[in-house]
This record gives structure tokens, C-alpha cells and sequence, in this order.
């Protein structure tokens, strides 16, 4: 005799969803094994030996990571599992070609009869520290990414104030190679401003939802679209009056796109209109044309864009000697360790792109490209599947600050548009640029475990057996 079920018995549970963490720590072994591989390899074939520092680089970097992706395990359980894994290896193919210039520095500083330089490496790894720090405090203290928005102008305030305080300084303390851009007290500095962009993209996303009808409402219909009014060009304006304020202040062309490129895509997609990006790069190429009058150092970056052999030995030596080692690469590369890509000055920082792509070639560069547009496309996608538009808008303004950055950087190194200074997230030297992008990708997901974690169930009221219920005296209507 079958039992029959007991009335009011409340419903199985259904089997917990899958968070993707085991996946993560699978890809986080498997940038593990590459990295440390690496490592090897570049000592094998300027050392001839195995040295401590693979040693201590390598334990560094798994500690390193185990605590983020225990973070990640503890915090955020239904983030995105690609999107630490694409940070920790990246990082770690930055640690590694920072130690192979360091072994180049070393060996011409005593060749030269000079005593060794310091290793940048070290210095890379205890940035690298203070980055997952920041990255683990984001994570505890940012519960619910929405909190954010309520401090959106005291953001935009903040952010305003560290975008100029470098230019505002004496070029004593803030200006190296011509820009200024860093606060420097004794051996320590940094750069304001890689902390200052992420908080105006929480500012601009926090308004833009707040006063997205405003924007949205059209004006006058000129070939198709629907033009904005010209009152609602205000924060196009102010952006670009902050992005020649940064020009002229700090002489930064690469924070100065990089900050209008970001308010005019905010703009797009709270308002999918293109009539914005049409009036947004109109701005842009009026402030090129100006600011190439004005400015020297911006006529000299374009001439050297346009021609870096005519100066060779003076304004051009830096990216002649890197589309060289780009050339020296190849296809395949000449092999981690076997190349030259110390002869570019900056090799561990703003040409980047070329020591990589000298030794690793077209082929190391491409997987590294699909490495960044991986990241970037897993951003994307947490910005489209999150609920609500605050968490939409901080998350396109944080994927596409690094997707812009990636393009501006290789298109200077590769010459397709002058230089401008920037470097590449997570693989170039700088510790400013590392920790302000741990904070960065911490907030990416915290957005993606809003977006992938289930929905909370409203406890059912089991009903009652059908004796025990009450009746109702139903009236027909005549």
C-alpha cells in the first residue's frame, strides 16, 4: 500500500547551484604551472642555473593568489571563476618578464663596472601584495555594490581632487619625464590618478542613473538621429573641460582620453543614443586640433608618430627601439630569456607590449590580447546580467576603462597612435597602476555575484488540511 503524502508538507529544496569556484582554483593551478615554468625558463637561459629568487617569486605568487581566491570563496561565492584567474596570470607574466630585464639590467651594470641595481622584481611582488590586500578589503567592507551609489559625490569630489592634486604640487614632488602625475615622499610614490578614475566612473554611473530621463530626452532631429538639447550637454562639457585641465596641468594625453573616453561611453549606454558619441568625438578631435596648437609636448608626440626615424638618436630612439624588438620577435619570438628587450628605455613599464613581444612574438601576443579581451568580455557580460542599472552602468565604466587602456597602450607601442604614457593592467611595472586595479576587478566581481547568485526564496505558508479549513459563504449575483 502506497502512503499517501502528509497535507501541508512544505516542498523539496532544490539542489544548491553551482558557484564555479572549483573551476577557478583549477585555472588559478593551471596560471601556477605557467608562470612558475616561465620563471625557469628565463633563469635557465640567462643564469645557466636556478637561482633563490624562482624560489621565493614563485611561493610569493601562490600565496598571493590562494588568499584572493579564498577571498573570492568567502565574499563573493557566484562571481565570474575566469575573471581571477585572466588577473593572476597576467600578473604573473609581468613578474616574469620584469625579472628577466632585471637579469639584463644586472649583467650590464657589471659588465659596465657598476655596482647591481636593485630588482624591480621584489618591488613588483610587494605591490603585488598591497594590491590583494586592497583587493580582499574591497571585497569585505563592499557587501552590496548598490551602498556605493550613496556616496556617489563625495566620490566625484575625491576623484576630482586627486586628478589635480599632482599638477597642482611642485614639479619637485610630482613630475617625472616631463609629466606630472605622481606624489614622491623620499623612495615612496605614487599616482593619484589611477585611484581617481575609478572613483568618477562610480560618480558618473550614480548621476547617469539619477538623471538618465534628463539625458534621454531629444531635441532637434538632424540626418536620422535624435540630437540631445543643448542644456543636457553639460556633463560632455565638464568632462571635456576636465580632460584639457588634466592636459595642461599635468601634460598627461593618456589620462586625458582615458577619462573622456570613459564619461562619453557611460553616456552612450545610459542613453543609447549614438547622437552622443557622434557629439563626443567631435569634442574630441576639436581638443586634438587645439591641443596640438597650444602644446608642445603634444606636437612633438604627433611627429613622432608620424615619422620616429627622424630623430632617431633623441625624440624617436624610444619607439624606433621597440618596433625593432617587435620586429626581432616575429611570428614565434626569439624565447623567453634569449632577446634583447632591454635596449628599449622603459622596457618594464610603458613598452611593455615590446619586451613581450620580442621574446614571446606575434603568437605570446595574441593568447595575452585573449587573455585581456577574456577579462574584459566576462566584465561585459556582468554588466548585461545584473538587475539593476547602477550595477549596469559601474560595471561597463570598469571593463571598459580597461578595454581603453589595453588600446592605448598597444596603440602607442605599435605606433598606431601617438604615445601617451599609459601602462598595461596588471603586466607592467608600477605600483600604483597594480593595487588601484586589484581594487578594480574586486568591484567587477562583486558586481558579477550579484548578477550569478540566486534570487532569495519567499518562505511558502504550507496550507491547511481540507477539514480543517474554514468555509466561505459565496453569494451568486443575480
Amino acid at each position: 500500500m502506497i502512503p499517501e503524502p502528509r497535507t501541508g508538507s512544505p516542498p523539496p529544496s532544490p539542489a544548491p547551484l553551482p558557484t564555479g569556484r572549483g573551476i577557478e582554483l583549477v585555472l588559478l593551478a593551471f596560471a601556477a604551472v605557467l608562470v612558475t615554468g616561465a620563471l625557469a625558463l628565463v633563469e635557465a637561459n640567462q643564469e645557466q642555473e636556478l637561482t633563490q629568487t624562482l624560489l621565493w617569486v614563485g611561493l610569493a605568487y601562490l600565496a598571493l593568489f590562494a588568499i584572493a581566491h579564498i577571498a573570492v570563496r568567502r565574499f563573493a561565492p557566484f562571481a565570474d571563476p575566469l575573471v581571477l584567474p585572466c588577473v593572476a596570470l597576467l600578473n604573473g607574466l609581468g613578474l616574469v618578464m620584469i625579472r628577466r630585464l632585471d637579469l639584463a639590467r644586472v649583467e650590464r651594470a657589471l659588465a659596465a663596472g657598476r655596482d647591481a641595481p636593485v630588482e624591480l622584481v621584489s618591488r613588483q611582488v610587494a605591490w603585488t601584495a598591497i594590491g590583494v590586500a586592497l583587493f580582499v578589503a574591497v571585497m569585505w567592507v563592499v557587501r552590496d555594490h548598490r551602498t556605493i551609489s550613496r556616496y556617489a559625490y563625495t566620490a566625484g569630489f575625491g576623484g576630482l581632487v586627486l586628478l589635480a592634486l599632482p599638477g597642482l604640487l611642485p614639479s619637485s614632488i610630482s613630475e617625472v619625464n616631463g609629466a606630472k602625475l605622481w606624489i614622491r615622499i623620499g623612495g615612496v610614490g605614487i599616482q593619484p590618478g589611477e585611484f581617481a578614475k575609478i572613483l568618477l566612473i562610480v560618480f558618473f554611473a550614480a548621476f547617469l542613473v539619477q538623471k538618465r530621463d534628463l539625458f534621454s530626452t531629444a531635441g532637434r532631429r538632424f540626418l536620422g538621429m535624435e540630437l540631445p538639447r543643448a542644456r543636457d550637454l553639460a556633463p560632455l562639457v565638464v568632462a571635456w573641460g576636465l580632460s584639457v585641465g588634466v592636459l595642461v596641468l599635468e601634460r598627461d594625453l593618456g589620462t586625458s582620453l582615458l577619462f573622456f573616453g570613459i564619461v562619453l561611453v557611460l553616456l552612450y549606454v545610459a542613453t543609447e543614443r549614438v547622437s552622443w558619441l557622434l557629439i563626443g568625438l567631435s569634442f574630441f578631435l576639436g581638443g586634438c586640433l587645439i591641443a596640438y596648437q597650444l602644446f608642445g609636448h603634444v606636437r612633438v608626440r604627433v611627429q613622432v608618430w608620424l615619422d620616429p626615424f627622424a630623430d632617431f638618436d633623441n625624440t624617436g630612439f624610444q619607439i624606433a627601439q621597440a618596433l625593432f624588438g617587435l620586429g626581432t620577435g616575429g611570428v614565434g619570438g626569439t624565447g623567453l630569456g634569449a632577446g634583447r628587450p632591454d635596449l628599449v628605455p622603459y622596457a618594464e613599464s610603458d613598452f611593455m607590449l615590446s619586451s613581450l613581444g620580442e621574446e614571446l612574438g606575434l603568437i605570446g601576443l595574441a593568447a595575452i590580447l585573449i587573455v585581456y579581451l577574456v577579462l574584459i568580455t566576462r566584465g561585459l557580460r556582468s554588466a548585461l546580467a545584473v538587475r539593476d542599472s547602477f550595477g549596469k552602468l559601474l560595471a561597463t565604466g570598469l571593463a571598459f576603462t580597461l578595454a581603453l587602456q589595453i588600446f592605448i597602450v598597444i596603440g602607442g607601442a605599435s605606433k598606431l597612435i601617438p604615445l601617451t604614457g599609459l601602462t598595461l593592467p596588471f603586466l607592467s611595472y608600477g605600483g600604483s597602476s597594480l593595487v588601484a586595479n586589484y581594487a578594480l576587478v574586486a568591484m567587477l566581481l562583486r558586481i558579477s555575484n550579484a548578477a550569478r547568485a540566486p534570487l532569495p526564496r519567499r518562505p511558502s505558508t504550507p496550507l491547511p488540511p481540507i477539514a480543517e479549513a474554514g468555509t466561505e459563504l459565496v453569494e451568486r449575483p443575480s
